[in-house]
């Protein structure tokens, strides 16, 4: 009888782990089944708007596959001379360029100033930019805009570049003092030893090291920036100085909107955003493991 029971004790144990590994792969199995069924729900719009976009207006009205059943150019010819793109891609270009780099110059300072020089109320001042990250940003666009008219330059380009600018603070501090922070101490006690100045230490040592930093700051002011709407249409009333955005809502405020059209314009618009993302994907990845660690 004692000879039975551990056996059975044995095989219960024995049994055990293969239980266990059973139950860890039906979990798996579910939560990738769960992932698929999200991501293709994810991507089932954009893959809609670019079949759209290679369809005529009678196709896309009766629906059907998501396939073009006679895939066309034309609509994106169309479009591209209907958007007026090329006035719009520039503006948006201009706008997007001018925010970029003066994000990059402004927080790259402050970041450095936060991460290594010792100034009275450096703690609280580097919070209260942090604490922004919380402010929902339609709840000052009154303020912005009422200041925007006193200064002179609302409906202008600057009217836009500025308040990018200022909205990016608090992400883009933090980010750049994390990665600056992880740059040894040792760089520039030895660079002070040799005489550079503090200017020269930034623009030598530090900002060469935190270039995957500078990268996903660049990127993450550069895809909001391109595709804000909202700021924009309340700025903006000459259509000549219209962005992207702007000029897309022009072809859905059509008496009888071609979503055809509708649909290529939006592709137009998201491309660059697409190519400039993957070809920076590395950086952007190694920027923000950089900046947390740091």
């Amino acid at each position: 009888m004692t000879t039975f029971s551990l056996g059975a004790g044995k095989g219960a144990d024995a049994g055990a782990p293969r239980r266990r590994m059973a139950g860890r792969t039906a979990a798996r199995l579910v939560v990738g089944a769960l992932l698929l069924i999200y991501g293709l729900v994810s991507v089932y719009p954009f893959l809609w708007m670019v079949s759209a976009a290679f369809k005529d207006q009678v196709e896309v009205v009766r629906g059907g596959h998501l396939i073009p059943g006679n895939p066309t150019l034309q609509t994106l010819v169309d479009t591209w001379n209907k958007l007026h793109f090329f006035d719009f891609f520039m503006n948006s270009l201009l706008v997007t360029l001018y925010t970029v780099v003066l994000t990059l110059i402004v927080y790259a300072s402050a970041g450095y100033a936060f991460a290594v020089l010792r100034f009275p109320g450096r703690g609280l001042l580097q919070k209260l930019f942090v604490s922004l990250l919380f402010v929902p940003g339609v709840t000052v666009m009154l303020p912005i805009v009422l200041l925007e008219n006193k200064l002179g330059i609302l409906g202008s380009h600057w009217g836009l570049v500025l308040p990018f600018v200022n909205g990016g603070a608090p992400l883009s501090i933090l980010l750049m003092t994390g990665a600056f922070m992880a740059v040894p101490t040792e760089l520039r006690d030895s660079a002070r030893v040799d005489g550079a100045s503090e200017l020269r230490i930034f623009t030598g040592i530090y900002v060469p090291l935190a270039r995957p930093a500078l990268i996903t700051v660049a990127l993450l002011t550069a895809i909001p920036t391109w595709n804000e709407y909202l700021l924009t249409r309340v700025s903006l009333n000459d259509p000549s100085k219209y962005t992207l955005p702007l000029g897309l809502q022009t072809l859905s405020a059509e008496n009888v909107p071609h979503y055809n059209n509708l649909m290529a314009g939006s592709l137009i618009v998201v491309i660059p955003v697409i190519a400039l993302f993957l070809s920076l994907q590395r950086y952007f990845v190694n920027g923000l493991v950089g900046a947390v660690k740091g």
